[in-house]
Order: C-alpha cells, then sequence, then structure tokens
C-alpha cells in the first residue's frame, strides 16, 4: 500500500499542497531532488488535424480614434500580426461610435451619420487589408424597439453610456426595419453608398469586401433576446445584408455565457426554426475568467484554468448540439479572456502585477490547445485596447506606453508557428509536473513544433526529446512588453520560466 507522499506525488499535488503550506520539509526536499518531467512525442500518431486559426477582436473604444497614439500603435500591432477572421465590434457604451442612424427617420428627414464612425472603420480595414475579418456593428438603433421613452446618449462621442440599449420588442414586429438597417448600413461600406427611407441616395465611394457579418452580440445578456426573438432577427438581418452583399457569410448568436444557454443552440441550429435559404455559416460564443474579489496571483493560477475546464466541458456539449443538427455550421470562440473584479471601479487605473499578463497569455495558450484538439475553427482572444473604466485587465496593448503587452506577443507566437491543417500528433507528459503544463506537438509544414505553457507561478523544468536538435522562443516576464525571445534547451531540458509560453521547433 502506498505512503501518503507517494500517493500525492504520483497525483500531481504536491506543488498545490506546497503552496498551501500543507507538505513537510521532508516532502519538500523530495520534490527539489527528483527528476524533471518528461515529454514524449509520437510523431506518427496522430490525434487530430488542426481547423483553428488563432485571432483577436478589436473593440471600439475613443482611443482608436484617429491621432491617438495608443490607437496608431494598437493597428500597427494588428499589422503587423497578420491574422484572419479579427472581429470588429463598435458597441453600446458609444453611441455615436457604432449606430449610424440615432434618431428615427420621418417624412421630411434622416439622421444617417457616418462622420464619427468612418475614421475608425477605415483604419481597421487598413490594418487587417489583405485577410478575412468578422464585423459586427452589435448595438442596433434603440429607435428600431417598443420604449417607454426616447433613448437619449452623451453628446461627447467619447462618453460613456451604458444604458443606450433598451427595449425588447421591436417596433415592426416583422423585422423588416431592423434588417433594411443592416443592409443600408453593409451597403454604405460595400455598394458606395445607399438609398434611404426616403429615397435620398447617399454615397460613400467605399466598395470594401464584408466576408462575415456577425449578427448583434451577447443576446443572452446585453440584448435580453430569447432563442426565438433572436433566431428571427437574425434571419431578417441576414436577409437584409443580403440584399447589400450577396456574398457575405454570417456569424450567429455571440453568447456571453454559452454553459446557461443550451437552448439558444437547440433552437438556432435547427434549420426548421428559419426561413427557408438561411445560411448558418458560423455560431460564436464567449468565455472570461472571472476570479472572485480577494484572490491574487497565487489564487489566479488555479482559478482560470478551474473555469476554463467548466468552459471547454460547455464546448464539448455545444459541439454535440452543432454536429446533430448542422455538422456544416462552422465555429468562432470570439472573446477569450480574463476580466478581473476590479475592472471598471475606481482604481481600476493602478495595472495588476506585471505576472498577471503572463498568466492571461498562459490561458489563451492552453485554450489554443484545447480548442484545437477539439478542431474548432477560430480562437479569438479579447481584446485588442482596454484602459482604465474600460476593461483595462482585458486589454492587449500596454495603455501606459503604447505597447502590445504579453498576451498580445502570446497570440503573435501562436499564430507565426500554428495553422489551420497542422497535424496534432501524440503528446504525453509524465512526472510531477504533468498537471502544471499545457503541452501539444504539432507536424506542420515548416517542422516538427511543441506548444508549451506553463500554468503556475514557478519554474518548470520538461525532459524534451532530441532536445539537442532543438529551439525554442518563449513569452515569459523577462520579455516584458516585448516579442518572444530565444531560449536555450540544455542538458536535454527546457526550462519554463512562471506562466511562460513556449513554442519549441526541431
Amino acid at each position: 500500500m502506498m505512503s501518503l507522499f507517494q500517493h500525492v506525488r504520483q497525483k500531481g499535488m504536491i506543488p498545490r499542497l506546497l503552496a498551501a503550506g500543507v507538505v513537510c520539509a521532508c516532502a519538500a526536499t523530495a520534490l527539489q531532488g527528483q527528476d524533471a518531467s518528461k515529454l514524449t512525442i509520437n510523431w506518427d500518431k496522430t490525434t487530430v488535424v488542426s481547423k483553428s486559426t488563432p485571432t483577436l477582436q478589436v473593440v471600439v473604444n475613443p482611443p482608436l480614434r484617429p491621432g491617438e497614439a495608443l490607437g496608431i500603435a494598437s493597428y500597427k500591432a494588428v499589422k503587423d500580426l497578420g491574422a484572419d477572421y479579427v472581429r470588429y465590434v463598435p458597441w453600446l457604451p458609444y453611441p455615436k461610435l457604432g449606430v449610424a442612424e440615432l434618431e428615427p427617420p420621418t417624412k421630411d428627414k434622416t439622421s444617417w451619420d457616418f462622420s464619427l464612425i468612418d475614421p475608425m472603420t477605415k483604419d481597421f480595414l487598413a490594418a487587417t487589408e489583405g485577410h478575412s475579418t468578422i464585423l459586427n456593428f452589435s448595438t442596433s438603433p434603440t429607435w428600431l424597439y417598443k420604449t417607454d421613452k426616447p433613448a437619449t446618449y452623451p453628446d461627447d462621442p467619447n462618453k460613456v453610456t451604458w444604458d443606450y440599449t433598451q427595449g425588447t420588442e421591436l417596433r415592426d414586429p416583422t423585422g423588416k426595419e431592423l434588417g433594411d438597417y443592416y443592409g443600408r448600413l453593409v451597403g454604405w461600406y460595400v455598394n458606395g453608398g445607399f438609398t434611404d427611407e426616403n429615397g435620398k441616395k447617399h454615397e460613400s465611394g467605399y466598395h470594401y469586401k464584408v466576408p462575415y457579418w456577425e449578427v448583434l452580440n451577447e443576446v443572452d445578456f446585453e440584448h435580453n433576446m430569447t432563442p426565438e426573438q433572436y433566431t428571427a432577427r437574425y434571419d431578417a438581418i441576414v436577409a437584409g445584408v443580403h440584399k447589400a452583399s450577396p456574398d457575405t457569410k454570417f456569424v450567429g448568436m455571440a453568447l456571453a455565457m454559452p454553459s446557461l444557454a443550451p437552448k439558444y443552440f437547440e433552437y438556432f441550429l435547427n434549420h426548421k426554426n428559419h426561413k427557408k435559404g438561411t445560411p448558418l455559416d458560423m455560431i460564436s460564443y464567449h468565455f472570461y475568467a472571472s476570479p472572485v474579489a480577494g484572490q491574487s496571483l497565487d489564487n489566479w493560477q488555479y482559478t482560470f484554468f478551474d473555469q476554463a475546464a467548466g468552459f471547454l466541458n460547455s464546448v464539448r456539449y455545444i459541439e454535440q448540439i452543432r454536429k446533430r443538427l448542422s455538422p456544416e455550421t462552422r465555429t468562432t470562440t470570439d472573446e477569450l479572456g480574463v476580466i478581473l473584479p476590479t475592472d471598471n471601479k475606481p482604481g481600476d487605473d493602478v495595472p495588476p502585477p506585471a505576472a498577471y499578463w503572463n498568466l492571461a497569455g498562459a490561458l489563451y495558450a492552453h485554450l489554443y490547445i484545447e480548442l484545437a484538439q477539439l478542431q474548432i475553427d477560430v480562437v479569438g482572444e479579447s481584446q485588442l485596447i482596454g484602459y482604465p473604466t474600460q476593461f483595462p485587465s482585458v486589454s492587449m496593448m500596454n495603455w501606459l506606453n503604447n505597447k502590445p503587452n504579453a498576451r498580445f506577443w502570446v497570440l503573435k507566437l501562436i499564430k507565426d508557428n500554428f495553422h489551420p491543417g497542422d497535424t496534432l500528433v501524440e503528446t504525453k507528459l509524465d512526472g510531477p509536473d504533468s498537471g502544471e503544463v499545457a503541452a501539444q506537438a504539432f507536424a506542420t509544414p515548416a517542422g516538427h513544433k511543441l506548444l508549451l505553457a506553463n500554468k503556475r507561478n514557478r519554474v518548470v523544468e520538461l525532459a524534451v526529446p532530441d532536445a539537442a536538435k532543438a529551439t525554442a522562443l518563449t513569452v515569459d516576464l523577462a520579455t516584458g512588453d516585448g516579442p518572444a525571445r530565444s531560449v536555450a534547451l540544455s542538458d536535454g531540458k527546457i526550462k519554463l520560466e512562471p506562466f511562460a509560453v513556449t513554442v519549441v521547433s526541431w
């Protein structure tokens, strides 16, 4: 019968018990003296072929307005990244930056106005030129809905308002008015303009392509719609957009809390619930790790990954629904990140500890591995810019120095090395740290590669096969707000610094 120490060692529990002060000094000494965990890769055994594209979302905030230093640096980062399926979301806190017709039309005039929207959108489209994008003007005009009183919004386009979105019932129950709004909006960018409700022509001169249009956002939270309401509005918006841009494909649902919304998937993915011919090209849903107040970095390193495990269980469940009802429909998890409990509260101008950004990056790398194993099509990190009062913990840019932070550099490291079509092969990690590191080997056209993410706030050593022939790049605390650095493998091992994300290449 094994001893208690043998048991906890075999189960990989010693690091947690050490952190909690439970393991005795003799156990700690034994741990320090044991060998590094061993990585075994079977390059001849395919587990799955990746479909996963790593990318990010760009949420419209005032720092992205032309001439802003943070915006200039951010769009340079996006251009240098060169990702596909970048998601662009003008959203509810800034009505003048995201709603093109803020007042209801009358027989005498309309309020169509793109003067503040166009400059930001053009900068985004320039930064993503040559790559696919997903556009989501998520906030529709409130006047389209039945409300007790007209919606108000600040004259200052940079001033936040959280209550612009009101009403749940459309004033036109057929949805045609809603669909026409989005059809005209897309026509402005695709067809050089549109004809308004009074027959007047509005000319833009733009002839962009809109590869994907995502229909609304966080319908189970932000819009408070039933599955039936959302599905009808999706159909109406698809019909309106298709009149302006027949080649555009669509992303549906954008659910904030998918684990709480199985009925949305069951209803929306059933083609019988849609108008005939309505495409179901792609669905989307989100995940943010959310620690409770009072937790610190030592807690976060467990909380983030424990919550991610719950999300991944939801993904597996959703995949079974999708494959049963609409197997041709693809999936984008287009908001993945962390929201700290300090966000959008007094004092959120104090950045979290530097290691937080690396931990959040390690979480994304872990999710990329798991979602690639599940063949999820798009793995989107959220979001390009956050800053005090606007979800600073979610930012991929350092708002203090206008540089990409570790979360961005982790995305770039993954994007530069892994692509759809890569082969995931059998990868095993044995030893005391087997549960502390996410590891997956890929056979790629550029050679054999291994993605590692250290989940813990301590150094971990791994024995790597053919280490003498390998090179490695890593994002860790030492890289700061800079790109991945080269690290050496020594004595057949690689050392992973706390929360390091590393790519080993042969």
